[in-house]
């Protein structure tokens, strides 16, 4: 008996999935089930690639994007190479000779601080900003990564056994929504102990942010179980695990992509907003969001000390949001005929 192949219209191509007229077909890809047929199909990365380089958003806005990256990781380094150090956690990392400084000026005494220091107890700008990059990225990242993985996992509960199980997760997802999430983080934040900060900003964040991309993955695995396909691996004995890991989710990959691209900058902006208010890290941790509360009683007289974090913050939350959509124009219905 042969079984059912779906048909798919992947973009710029004729219709794909049909057997070949010798009962073959070309393999499947590893991972990926021989009965699998994509909502859409998948862009080879050689494609995607080929397309980003192309757009001068995309390309400028990945080379700001690895450089904060390499800011992160290699903070200790720089800091250390730029002359200034030991360590911008650590509120005895202030120079004695530079507290007096009036109010953070350029270069500071002898102008060996690129960025100038802080009003008042003489950290260096520049070192700060550098420590903040990894607080601000690792918290940022971290809350991506774990509100993806709940948002994955209770969407593909939710909509492959349906019935009870996606009441129940359905119901979850509306209360979260339906709070106003950054005073509920605010109060949360407020009313525990500081402790490990960066911990509790990574929890509450995700808290918070893992139902959007639920209901969305809960939606496309709705529409795949009712797929000839999936139909096809049940009936050849598969098992539910085997269905939704082989069938469902690499067919969620490209959507889950975007979404995750999408998030980061949100993630970012919400850490410096929660550190502006206060709630964040913990000073003297530098955090952009912090580095930007603490310069609003000296913005008027030393511009700097506000404009250089928000300058940084801007461009990559900005650099993120534009390469989120580019990504999302590549891997859409029409990305691969671009």
């Amino acid at each position: 008996m042969t079984s059912a192949v779906p048909l798919h219209k992947g973009p710029g191509n004729a219709e794909q999935g049909a057997p070949s007229a010798t009962g073959g077909g070309a393999p499947a890809p590893p991972g990926v089930s021989p009965n699998a047929a994509p909502t859409e199909a998948p862009v080879p990365a050689p494609r995607v690639w080929r397309v980003l380089s192309r757009d001068v958003g995309a390309v400028l806005s990945a080379a700001y994007i690895l450089l904060v990256i390499l800011m992160a990781v290699f903070a200790p380094l720089i800091v250390r190479l730029s002359g200034w150090g030991p360590y911008e956690f650590d509120s005895s990392a202030i120079d004695p000779n530079l507290a007096g400084v009036p109010l953070g000026d350029l270069g500071g005494a002898g102008g060996d601080h690129w960025f100038g220091v802080e009003p008042g107890n003489g950290r260096d700008i520049f070192a700060r900003i550098v420590y903040g990059a990894r607080v601000s990225m690792l918290i940022a990242l971290s809350a991506t990564a774990l509100t993806t993985l709940l948002g994955v996992v209770f969407g593909l509960l939710a909509g492959y056994y349906g019935g009870k199980v996606d009441w129940v997760i359905s119901r979850v997802m509306d209360f979260l929504m339906a709070f106003p999430a950054l005073i509920f983080m605010i109060a949360i934040l407020s009313a525990l102990p500081a402790g490990n900060r960066a911990v509790l900003l990574v929890v509450v964040i995700s808290f918070f942010g893992w139902p959007y991309l639920a209901r969305v993955v809960r939606g496309q695995t709705m529409s795949l179980a009712q797929r000839e396909f999936v139909e096809s691996a049940r009936a050849s004995g598969a098992g539910s695990v085997s269905i939704v890991f082989r069938e469902i989710l690499p067919n969620l990959r490209s959507t889950i992509v975007v979404m995750t691209t999408l998030a980061i900058p949100g993630y970012i902006g919400t850490e410096a907003g929660l550190s502006f208010l206060g709630v964040g890290v913990v000073p003297p941790t530098p955090s952009w969001g912090q580095m930007i509360a603490s310069s609003v009683s000296w913005y008027s007289v030393v511009p700097t000390y506000f404009a250089i974090p928000g300058a940084f913050l801007f461009l990559l939350v900005l650099s993120f949001t534009v390469l989120g959509d580019r990504l999302r124009t590549v891997l859409g219905p029409e990305g691969g005929t671009r």
